[in-house]
C-alpha cells in the first residue's frame, strides 16, 4: 500500500508550511514515529514524524519549497516492490498539475533530496542544515536536562542529525567505550565521540541577511511575515479602544539597578508587575468567545519580539505571576534565544493570555498596539524619561516617567476595567516595586 505524507497544521493559524530540510531520501527505510522532515510553520521550525512504516518512495515538495496544509509532500511505500508504483503515481500527479499550469515544470525526484546534504556541507557542520541545528526531539529534551550545548556537538544521525546518543556521549565522555572489535560479517559500530574540550568550538555564524531591496523591487513576504499579516487583518474585526496612563518609574529603576547584575532584565520586571496586577483583574486577562467570556486559569504573559529576518513573534512567560523574578529572567532569555533560531514549540508562542509590547529601548515616548487575535488586552510601553512635575508638597521636582497605553477588546472589557487595571499597575510600580523580588 502507498501512503501520502501530508503537510501538517502545526498551529491553529497555519495555512501553509515551508520544507526546511528532508532527513530521509527516496529509498530510505522509515519507521513509524521517526522524524523524516523539518517544516517551517508560522513562527518555528518543527520536526514532523511519519505515521507509517515503509520506504520513502518519492519526495513531492523539495527543500526550500512551500505547500498548503493538507497537501501531499511525499509518498511512503510499505514495501520496496511498491516504490516504483509510487513514483509513477507521483509522476502522473505532476503531469496533471503541469497540464493545468503549463508554465510550471515538474522537478525530478532525485534533485529534491540533494538539497539537505548540500546545505549541511556548506555550513561545515554535519548537524546544521539551512542555518539551523537539526536535533531530534529526544535529544533536545536530554540536552536541556544534562545542560549540554547542542552547538558544540557533531551529529551522528542521518545527514548529521544530532540524536540522543550524541548528547549522552557529550555529557558522559568517561563512559565511552575505548574501542569496538569487529565481528566477522558485521560492521563495527563506533560510539559518537564528544568534541575535544581543549579549544572551545565557535558558535556558527548567523544566517546571512538578505541585501536591502533596491528601488522598484518587490520582495516576497516570508512565512512569519505572512502569519503576521493574517493576524493583523483578523484583529481589524475586533472593536477595540485605548486607555493611556503615566507611571513614575523612580522606584522601579532603582530596583533594576540593584538586581541587574544578577541577570534580571527590565522585561522580566515589567512582565512580573503586569502579571501580579492581573491577579486582581481576571477580566483583563480574559478573552472573547462566541459562547461568552473565556476566563483563563493561568496568567501567561506574551512579549513581542522583532525577528532579524522580518516579522515578529511573541514568546510566552507561562504562569508569570507564580515565578520569582530570577527564574522569570532566565526563562525569558531562553525563550528569546530559541525564538531567534526558530526552536520554540507552538505552546511557547501561542498560549499568551495578555501581551506586552515594549518600544522604550528605542526611545519611543508612546504608541498604540494592535490587539492580538484570541486575547483581550495588550499593553504598549514607552520609554521612561526625566520629567519636571509638581510634587505633592506643591514644589517642582524631576521624576522619571513612562507612558503606557492599553488596547482592549470592548466586547468584554470596558473603559472602567482598563483604567482600574492601569491604576493598580501604577501603584505597584510607584510604591511597592521591591515586592517584585519576593
Amino acid at each position: 500500500m502507498i501512503h501520502e505524507v501530508f503537510m501538517p497544521a502545526l498551529s491553529s493559524t497555519m495555512t501553509e508550511g515551508k520544507i526546511v530540510s528532508w532527513l530521509k531520501s527516496p529509498g530510505d527505510k522509515v519507521e513509524k514515529g521517526e522524524t523524516v522532515v523539518v517544516v517551517e510553520s508560522d513562527k518555528a521550525d518543527m520536526d514532523v514524524e511519519s505515521f507509517y512504516e515503509g520506504y520513502i518512495a518519492t519526495i513531492v515538495v523539495a527543500a526550500g519549497e512551500a505547500a498548503p496544509v493538507g497537501a501531499a509532500i511525499a509518498l511512503v511505500a510499505e514495501t520496496e516492490a511498491e516504490i516504483e508504483t509510487a513514483k509513477q503515481q507521483a509522476s502522473q500527479n505532476n503531469s496533471s498539475a503541469s497540464a493545468a499550469t503549463p508554465q510550471a515544470e515538474a522537478q525530478p525526484a532525485v534533485a529534491v533530496v540533494e538539497a539537505a546534504p548540500a546545505a549541511t556541507q556548506a555550513n561545515g557542520n554535519g548537524s546544521r542544515q539551512n542555518g539551523r541545528t537539526v536535533v531530534s526531539p529526544r535529544a533536545k529534551k536530554l540536552a536541556k536536562e544534562l545542560k549540554v550545548d547542542l552547538n558544540t556537538l557533531q551529529g551522528s544521525g542521518p545527514h548529521g542529525r544530532i540524536v540522543a546518543e550524541d548528547v549522552q556521549a557529550a555529557a558522559n565522555p568517561g563512559k565511552q567505550t575505548a574501542g569496538t572489535t569487529a565481528t566477522p560479517g558485521m560492521v563495527p559500530v563506533t560510539p559518537p565521540v564528544a568534541p575535544a574540550p581543549v579549544t572551545p568550538t565557535a558558535k556558527p555564524a548567523p544566517a546571512p541577511v538578505a541585501p536591502a531591496a533596491t528601488g522598484g523591487q518587490v520582495v516576497a513576504l516570508n512565512t512569519l511575515q505572512n502569519a503576521v499579516v493574517r493576524n493583523m487583518v483578523a484583529s481589524l474585526q475586533v472593536p477595540t479602544y485605548r486607555v493611556g496612563y503615566t507611571i513614575t518609574t523612580d522606584n522601579l529603576d532603582k530596583l533594576y539597578k540593584q538586581v541587574k547584575s544578577k541577570g534580571v532584565t527590565m522585561t522580566a520586571l515589567l512582565a512580573k508587575a503586569v502579571a501580579v496586577t492581573l491577579q486582581k483583574h481576571p477580566l483583563v486577562n480574559a478573552s472573547y468567545t462566541e459562547q461568552g467570556i473565556q476566563y483563563h486559569g493561568a496568567i501567561n504573559i506574551a512579549v513581542a519580539v522583532a525577528m532579524d529576518d522580518g516579522g515578529l513573534i511573541t514568546p510566552v512567560l507561562q504562569n508569570a505571576d507564580q515565578m520569582d523574578i530570577y527564574s522569570l529572567s532566565r526563562a525569558w532569555k531562553d525563550l528569546v534565544d530559541r525564538s531567534r533560531s526558530k526552536q520554540l514549540q507552538p505552546q511557547e508562542y501561542n498560549s499568551g493570555t495578555f501581551t506586552l509590547s515594549n518600544l522604550g529601548m528605542f526611545g519611543v515616548d508612546r504608541f498604540d498596539a494592535i490587539l492580538p487575535p484570541g486575547q483581550g488586552s495588550i499593553l504598549a510601553i514607552g520609554a521612561a524619561r526625566p520629567q519636571v512635575v509638581a510634587t505633592e508638597d506643591g514644589l517642582m521636582g524631576v521624576r522619571r516617567q513612562m507612558q503606557v497605553n492599553i488596547t482592549c477588546d470592548h466586547r468584554i472589557i470596558y473603559g472602567a476595567h482598563a483604567a482600574a487595571f492601569l491604576k493598580d499597575l501604577a501603584k505597584l510600580i510607584e510604591t511597592n516595586a521591591q515586592s517584585l523580588t519576593m
